[in-house]
């Protein structure tokens, strides 16, 4: 990947650049991060490309620029694309009912108390849409790391869409039996709805998620690394994940030898699923940037895009009752579709641009655009849990730091 000799010439300046460098190594050498890898581009131009570290820390396994990485929930922004690909094809509307595609859906009961095996619930008085989907206002939740009654159904009855948890359909379907943690609609709360959506393509393309992916957003973008699994002839750029320990140690959580990911997985996870590298993340954030063409590849309609890349909330997400999420906080940050959206850097207390569009994963990667200042950033590393460290807050102010025009 080719990085712009100048940076001042396009509003950024290298010394202040290499304090993301110096900050990397900090958490590398300090045992906190295996590794990391950072981009930073402004007009599409790559100003900033570092990776240190390892993908392999028992084998000293450097992770580098062309190394493959879990994605996990940066998979959400991608298969939300998709379904605005699809929507532009006039094929449903965002208002439209779940179940007039997936008739599971239909008659949904919300949670009212009690535990797994001795619940209350009432009818939903709001049917599921797709725009609800797409903003995590749907009344789903996930099983993972959540307390209560309904997240213990979803551990129950394997419906947070690991590897194996089965077809996604029957998934789906499992998924459709479960109470809702809360009426459509009424807050904000992070879930495999992005999963359903996955299994939306499939049911109004005709064709199964992976190969949606594939023809309609990989293979134009060039995306040629990214996927479900990593194949055998690529399976030497996989790296391994690592979990920080209460002692804030580095454990491993699963070596690229042991991964379910290097063989074809049962349950293609829209949420969550895909593996990828830098390279192919940047040509789909580009594209996002670009108002949805590439390389004279336009995979949406500037509108789409923009549509996408607005708040959809009546306010912050503070407001919908999601304060913080991981590290960050959410006073000042609204949803698109997707996506987070900057909607006040003030009330946020972090350097930002209202409009700016991001998003992250479970691993602690993540990415950003922001439109006003012409501006990506994408951070990657294989930590879980996502927010042991403030990674996406610093990186923010490492890199508005560095604007100088």
């Amino acid at each position: 990947m080719e990085v712009h000799s100048e940076p001042v010439k396009i509003g950024l300046s290298s010394s202040r650049l290499d304090r993301i460098k110096t900050w990397m190594q900090g958490y590398v050498d300090g045992g906190k991060l295996p590794g990391a890898i950072t981009l930073v581009a402004r007009h599409g131009k790559i100003v900033f490309c570092e990776a240190m570290g390892y993908g392999d820390l028992e084998n000293k396994k450097p992770l580098a620029l062309d190394s493959i990485l879990r994605f996990y929930s940066m998979s959400k922004p991608i298969t939300a694309v998709a379904i605005m690909m699809l929507y532009e094809k006039g094929l449903f509307q965002l208002d439209d009912p779940l179940s007039n595609y997936i008739p599971a859906f239909k008659d949904m009961q919300v949670y009212q108390s009690g535990s797994s095996d001795n619940m209350t619930t009432s009818p939903a008085a709001t049917p599921i849409t797709i725009h609800h989907l797409l903003t995590h206002t749907s009344g789903l939740t996930y099983g993972m790391e959540n307390q209560g009654g309904v997240p213990g159904l979803y551990a129950e009855n394997r419906t947070d869409f690991y590897p194996n948890d089965g077809p996604l359909a029957s998934v789906v379907d499992r998924l459709a039996e479960i109470p809702l943690e809360f009426e459509p609609g009424s807050r904000w709360e992070y879930s495999v709805a992005f999963d359903v959506l996955g299994h939306l393509v499939e049911k109004v393309s005709g064709q199964t998620l992976d190969a949606f992916l594939k023809e309609n957003i990989f293979d134009p973008l060039g995306m040629n690394d990214t996927g479900f699994f990593v194949p055998e002839n690529k399976q030497d750029r996989f790296v391994s994940l690592y979990q920080c320990t209460p002692e804030a140690r580095l454990e491993l959580m699963e070596s690229a030898a042991d991964s379910l990911l290097t063989s074809p997985v049962e349950t293609l996870s829209g949420g969550g699923g895909l593996v990828s590298t830098l390279a192919d993340y940047f040509c789909f954030t580009e594209m996002l940037r670009n108002k949805g063409e590439l390389n004279g590849h336009r995979l949406l309609g500037r509108k789409s895009v923009e549509l996408m890349t607005c708040n959809h909330m009546p306010g912050d997400l503070a407001d919908m009752g999601q304060p913080t999420f991981c590290e960050t906080t959410y006073e000042g940050i609204g949803f698109g579709l997707g996506m987070s959206v900057m909607i006040d850097p003030a009330k946020a207390k972090i350097l930002g641009t209202p409009g700016e569009y991001a998003w992250g994963g479970y691993a602690s990667t993540a990415f950003w655009v922001d439109p006003v200042e012409d501006l990506t950033v994408i951070f990657l590393t294989q930590l879980i849990p996502s927010g042991a460290y403030p990674i996406r807050r610093e990186l923010r102010v490492l890199t508005y730091q560095a604007l100088v025009d």
